[in-house]
């Protein structure tokens, strides 16, 4: 009688309801309607985005303003440029 070979991973005998199939990204990417965050994880990386947002404006804020190209700034209002 011979022997069954051992397999390494168990991930061709796991459902795919578990996420652990070979194949799962491929499911995902079929059925994106299945497929959805939870609650919690989306209202978290909301939260983290409008303080990531507030740190910047803050950031941006006290920051001390520079004059960026002065003298450009004066010579195009005095151009123009071509105007029909």
């Amino acid at each position: 009688m011979t022997r069954r070979k051992k397999t390494r991973s168990l991930a061709d005998k796991v459902t795919i309801r578990t996420g652990r199939r070979k194949d799962y990204k491929k499911w995902r990417h079929e059925n994106p309607d299945q497929v959805t965050s939870s609650t919690r994880y989306t209202q978290k990386k909301r939260q983290q985005r409008k303080l990531q947002a507030a740190r910047k404006l803050a950031r941006q804020e006290s920051g001390e303003s520079i004059a960026i190209h002065p003298e450009a700034q004066t010579e195009t209002s005095d151009q123009g440029g071509p105007q029909s």
